[in-house]
């Protein structure tokens, strides 16, 4: 059996005292899976992904990355390196003048020297699809050629896990296809939150919905389980 790369035992989470978000999450993922994260908005799937990298710390249960347990802002250091999160809003995510710098950007901060970081910035927009983008400025972009900016950043770190958050929100379907043909080329373990349902259904390896706090199973061949985690009507 594959090594886990994450592992989630009782986690929970509340924003506040009287709002319990997370209510007892177990969930591991292994090497190569992609999980389709579905739920109705407000369910605690961002969140997930925020505890996941600590950005928000659980009010109980345990996180357990790359085989160590982490409790501590510390521990989270390296998780940060080797799990990229795509925020819902590239927007969020993209700060510099042009494109090549934010891709950039990473390397930079792990030390690298600045010809090295160029060249990896470069071969990553390469492989997103973005060749010939390098001195583009980055707010011009469109919403698609931004969503694929903003992976590109993270990608340059060369992370083993990726979560993102809404990939295709707010996307036309061209925009779609190319994110979703970009995803589907990568080797990288993936947590995929989206309100999107076919893509879900055409990217996912397995997945799973939260369901008042909780984990729930749906086979990623299942067409009504999809209809139901979004709560729509089967065809």
């Amino acid at each position: 059996m594959s090594k886990t790369l994450v592992e989630l035992a009782g986690l929970r989470f509340s924003y506040s005292q009287n709002h319990e978000v997370l209510c007892g999450i177990d969930f591991a993922l292994c090497p190569g899976e992609r999980v389709g994260l579905v739920g109705a908005i407000g369910c605690g799937k961002t969140t997930l992904l925020h505890l996941l990298v600590g950005l928000l710390k659980p009010t109980a249960g345990v996180i357990r990355a790359f085989g160590k347990t982490r409790t501590r802002e510390a521990d989270f250091h390296d998780v940060r390196a080797r799990m990229g999160l795509v925020f819902q809003d590239p927007d969020d995510q993209l700060f510099c003048p042009t494109v090549v710098e934010d891709v950039a950007f990473g390397p930079l901060n792990l030390g690298k020297p600045p010809k090295e970081a160029r060249a990896i910035a470069t071969d990553t927009l390469r492989a997103v699809g973005l060749e010939g983008f390098e001195e583009r400025v980055t707010y011009r972009l469109s919403g698609g050629e931004k969503r694929l900016v903003a992976l590109a950043t993270v990608l340059a770190m060369q992370p083993d896990v990726l979560l993102l958050d809404e990939p295709t929100g707010g996307l036309d379907l061209e925009s779609k296809t190319r994110i979703g043909a970009v995803l589907r080329a990568l080797p990288q373990a993936m947590i995929i939150v989206s309100h999107e349902h076919d893509f879900v259904h055409e990217i996912a390896t397995r997945i799973l919905c939260i369901e008042k706090g909780r984990l729930v199973g749906a086979p990623p061949c299942c067409r009504h389980a999809l209809d139901a985690a979004f709560g729509r009507e089967a065809n």
